[in-house]
């Protein structure tokens, strides 16, 4: 049976912010044929490019038969309000939530509402990871390059929603958690069941791709957070593109306008803004024999949607000499382990950056 096929009624509810939160929910969907009654809530946020990746994935949804429900959430100050009071009744009789992000405050506040006895995380790619381990061990949930910093007011006030959250997806009782994810996960909490997310559905549904002789890179907002120093990364990008011979730099879509701009000027390479998310945009092609990376959840995605190719991903380390003096203190390591445990890249030595 399809999807179209699937009962009409929402019992399963997914809640996503982003383009590739869609894509593995679509991913999930599919993995757990035949159709799980599924309806897909779009928390919008306000940066451009991220709304224009995900109405191009909320029409992929579409075309495979999901009903769709595109949320202005962020859309001002009486907008959580609007969302959340038309979602009171479809949270209330969802028998099954998944989410893409466990650190959202909007999920957060999502999860003290609803009944559902069935929980998934679906991959968020690095997020996900940390994620899984806060939850084994009774942390906090704190985004990984903020994990050491002083909370903030709001943090301080959204604190027992956190809290709250944190117990709803810890399994007990009748209430049972998944994650499914691409990521290595070493750390599982007890009761916790763990999927693999093998991009099956990426796979049927776009290429083989066409493969050109070049080399391409990926983007990263590591800079944007705060992790790496701009002018460090940018002579990074310079050294990796000069010794592999790479042509193009596809963006992230968190990275900003300013910083691109100086990227194209001073190194040559063709930036692109992907219209989606870049497993998707790999598969269809046409995509360099090589793809180079900083650390990051296309390490380990990438060689999974192309399985069955000649294309080889390579990850390049982080110096510690990048890293900002606002750093999180685990942030080396972080990324570090982001890069060994992926499967199927070549490592590559952190290039001399200054």
């Amino acid at each position: 049976m399809s999807p179209r096929a699937a009962n009409a009624g929402p019992r399963t509810l997914a809640f996503v912010e982003s383009p590739v939160q869609l894509l593995n929910v679509l991913e999930w969907a599919h993995a757990h044929a035949p159709g799980a009654g599924l309806a897909l809530v779009v928390l919008s946020p306000v940066d451009p490019m991220t709304r224009g990746q995900l109405r191009r994935m909320a029409e992929l949804a579409r075309e495979e038969g999901y009903e769709v429900r595109w949320e202005e959430a962020r859309g001002g100050t009486a907008a959580p309000f609007h969302t959340i009071g038309g979602l009171m009744g479809p949270l209330r009789r969802a028998e099954r939530i998944v989410m893409g992000d466990p650190f959202s405050r909007y999920v957060q506040l999502l999860l003290t509402i609803t009944r559902a006895r069935e929980l998934v995380v679906v991959d968020d790619g690095t997020a996900t990871m940390e994620f899984v381990t806060q939850l084994a061990r009774g942390e906090k949930l704190v985004r990984w390059h903020r994990k050491g910093s002083r909370p903030g007011p709001r943090d301080l006030v959204f604190a027992p929603v956190s809290s709250a959250a944190r117990r709803r997806l810890t399994p007990g009782g009748q209430r049972q958690v998944e994650v499914f994810s691409s990521m290595p996960i070493s750390e599982s909490p007890d009761g916790v069941t763990v999927t693999a997310n093998s991009f099956a559905w990426t796979r049927a549904r776009f290429g083989p791709p066409r493969i050109t002789k070049t080399a391409d890179m990926v983007g990263t907002s590591l800079v944007e957070t705060g992790v790496v120093d701009g002018d460090r990364y940018l002579e990074a990008v310079t050294g990796l593109a000069r010794t592999h011979g790479a042509t193009r730099y596809f963006a992230h879509r968190r990275e900003s306008a300013e910083k691109l701009h100086r990227l194209a000027v001073e190194t040559g390479l063709e930036v692109v803004r992907p219209d989606l998310p870049l497993e998707l945009i790999a598969r269809r092609g046409p995509i360099g024999r090589t793809i180079l990376s900083f650390p990051s959840t296309v390490v380990h995605t990438l060689p999974l949607a192309l399985a069955g190719t000649d294309v080889r991903v390579a990850v390049c380390d982080i110096d510690p000499r990048w890293l900002t003096q606002g750093a999180s203190p685990r942030a080396q390591g972080f990324l570090s382990g982001v890069t060994g445990s992926a499967r199927d890249v070549t490592r590559l030595a952190a290039v001399a950056a200054g």
